[in-house]
């Protein structure tokens, strides 16, 4: 993120949900995110996230894709279709990187899509691209 970028999550509502099963993943993204400035929120699974989406109402959500009992899809589809969480940008995470994954994201009511393995430094770049997009029209 650049330094206009990273001003601009700043001065933003800058909560982002980190939704992912992954330890791994969830600490590097975590500590990425933190540096550039987002307070961040944690779900291990599509249903934390739905829970913690209603109740935080961030800024953004990282979404994976694959993972236990609720997924990232289902998890999507159902803060899409409640009026108090549809307006929330959900960026989908995932290893699978098959056209057909994208569309279901899309589908499902992802913003923007991001396969795995990917770049911490990408993940953050792209919340203030997605903040941006969503706050300002642009």
């Amino acid at each position: 993120m650049d330094a206009t970028n990273e001003a601009g999550a700043r001065a933003l509502d800058a909560t982002v949900l980190l939704v992912e099963d992954n330890p791994d993943n969830q600490e590097i993204y975590r500590i990425i995110l933190a540096h550039h400035g987002y307070e961040v929120l944690q779900a291990w699974d599509g249903e934390g996230g739905v829970r913690m989406a209603r109740h935080h109402r961030p800024a953004v959500i990282l979404m994976d894709l694959t993972m236990p009992n609720v997924d990232g899809l289902e998890a999507t589809r159902r803060l899409k279709a409640d009026p108090a969480t549809a307006a929330i940008p959900v960026i989908a995470l995932t290893a699978d990187v098959e056209k057909a994954a994208r569309a279901a994201a899309e589908a499902a009511g992802c913003v923007s899509f991001l396969s795995k393995p990917v770049a911490p430094r990408q993940v953050a770049e792209e919340v203030g691209r997605v903040l941006t997009l969503h706050t300002t029209g642009r």
